[in-house]
């Protein structure tokens, strides 16, 4: 009988990279938001899959980039944290945008911070470059820092990732499970929900959307006929922004809700009531406990 594998795998990148989408696909589940606005993971969000007998638990960590307030700063010191504390690190890049200037600042600090540990590049998006490019830029990629293993995958298409899983499952150390089998995710259950309907005001507002929201679950009531009540507030900076977050005469919220309602439910596979209500908040970026609700050390945001 072979024996059991369990370990942490660090996916990191630049925002955008595929990150979020890719650990969807690994786990087989919806448990980080996917939008194409940029910074949308803050918290290190873990997803656990199974690859024959072994157990990978994933560490989605926020997109590197260059910190300006405090939130990003605490955001960057999360993902340097999430692949420092990893067995094996998995560096994403979009494979059309190649090494940018971004991506080096991430070698430089692969450099500094991971040691020993094996790195895996992952070329992601293939379907949007040729193939001589791609060839060029793994070439170029390996010279610029000594990759474990190379591959060129599309997330969101799923081409390549089960070779992924199975080399990482391969390289996990040899121990117990760490979570249950059926267990895909270690965050509660109420930021999943907040992060789903964080994920769904970002999609609906796109650019209207300011940078300074969040969604924070303030009640949760199981009720006898096997669903759930689930109050969440929408935090905004400015009274500005609360009117773009309710629309006129309510109806981007109430479209919000609706169509966070129905990703909670289908995750948790019961019927939900989702209460949503905006509150304008001018100072919650400066404010401890909104960090330790998003899973974020306040005082590396310093």
């Amino acid at each position: 009988m072979a024996e059991k594998r369990a370990g942490f795998v660090a996916l990191i990148g630049e925002p955008n990279a595929g990150k979020s989408t890719l650990l969807n696909r690994m786990v087989g589940a919806k448990v980080s938001i996917v939008t194409h606005k940029v910074q949308t993971t803050r918290a290190r969000i873990r997803g656990v899959a199974i690859e024959g007998d072994a157990q990978i638990v994933f560490v989605d960590t926020p997109g590197l980039f260059r910190p300006r307030r405090r939130l990003d700063r605490a955001m960057v010191a999360a993902a340097w944290s999430g692949a420092s504390d990893a067995d094996v690190v998995v560096l994403m890049i979009e494979a059309h945008r190649g090494l940018t200037e971004g991506v080096q600042a991430i070698l430089d600090g692969l450099r500094e911070r991971i040691g020993d540990r094996p790195v895996a590049l992952v070329l992601n998006k293939i379907d949007r470059v040729k193939a001589e490019a791609l060839l060029g830029l793994s070439a170029e990629m390996n010279e610029a820092f000594p990759f474990t293993e190379t591959f060129m995958i599309s997330a969101e298409k799923g081409h390549g990732v089960d070779d992924l899983r199975v080399w990482l499952a391969a390289r996990m150390p040899e121990g117990h499970w760490l979570y249950p089998e059926d267990q895909i995710a270690d965050l509660p259950l109420r930021m999943i929900a907040a992060e789903t309907t964080r994920e769904k005001l970002t999609l609906r507002l796109h650019q209207e959307l300011p940078y300074e929201l969040t969604v924070e679950t303030e009640g949760w009531e199981e009720r006898d006929d096997g669903s759930a009540r689930i109050d969440q507030i929408v935090y905004v900076a400015r009274d500005g922004h609360k009117g773009i977050v309710l629309g006129k005469k309510g109806e981007t919220i109430k479209a919000v809700g609706q169509l966070a309602r129905k990703d909670i439910e289908e995750f948790l596979d019961r019927r939900v009531h989702l209460f949503l209500t905006v509150k304008v908040r001018p100072n919650w970026l400066d404010e401890s406990e909104r960090y330790s609700e998003m899973g974020l050390d306040f005082r590396d945001g310093g």
